[in-house]
């Protein structure tokens, strides 16, 4: 890996950082639907990676930051990179829900984005499983059970009815990845390079990056 001495980034990673940085300054200019669709594919493109396998515990969120330096993550990673993608874009985050459900098949926990044009509309369905950007009534594998944005949490219900529970705050795990964006923005050259080595120790990572 051939880095900078100045800043002790990869070509790859700067590569990497510059088109998503790039995708947010295009998008700016574009409809919903458009920012939608660009994010989706821009994101599906990592690489899916267990938080076990990945950060060594049972479930950690990375940041969007993360995520993109790292090339890869899980279904919630996929969900927050696009959320907060789409919200530096400019969109609305009340149209904007990250969406805790269980597959139909597998009694499985996943996370998708879903975007509301309207209040109570039918989602649509931003999922790291498939490319294509699906309707919420067309994805019959997925039973909503909540879901959050920055403003509050939903109770799912049946015929596109929600119920509000609480602020999202209330999420010890939603206040850890915000804590951690916070942390970010201080030094985010920084960070960016010790993320770079994330499957390092955090000594060794350190010695790569200039303080």
């Amino acid at each position: 890996m051939e880095t900078s001495m100045s800043d002790g980034l990869s070509t790859e990673t700067k590569q990497r950082l510059e088109q998503w940085e790039s995708l947010i300054v295009l998008g700016v200019k574009w409809s919903d639907r458009q920012q939608l669709t660009a994010v989706n594919n821009f994101i599906n493109r990592l690489d899916y990676v267990s938080d076990n396998e990945q950060w060594h515990t049972v479930d950690y969120w990375a940041t969007p930051l993360q995520t993109i330096v790292t090339k890869g993550g899980d279904c919630e990673d996929f969900a927050i990179a696009k959320y907060f993608t789409l919200v530096a874009m400019g969109m609305d985050e009340k149209k904007l829900r990250l969406t805790y459900a269980k597959t139909i098949n597998t009694n499985t926990s996943h996370i998708v984005l879903t975007y509301f044009e309207q209040a109570n509309a039918d989602p649509l369905v931003l999922d790291n499983l498939h490319p294509r950007i699906m309707p919420a009534y067309e994805r019959q594998d997925l039973q909503p059970v909540y879901s959050f944005n920055a403003k509050g949490i939903w109770l799912e219900k049946r015929e596109n009815r929600t119920q509000y529970l609480a602020r999202s705050s209330r999420l010890t795990i939603w206040r850890e990845l915000l804590n951690k964006m916070n942390v970010e923005a201080a030094d985010e050259t920084r960070m960016v390079c010790l993320y770079q080595y994330y499957d390092l120790d955090n000594p060794v990572a350190k010695a790569y990056c200039p303080s």
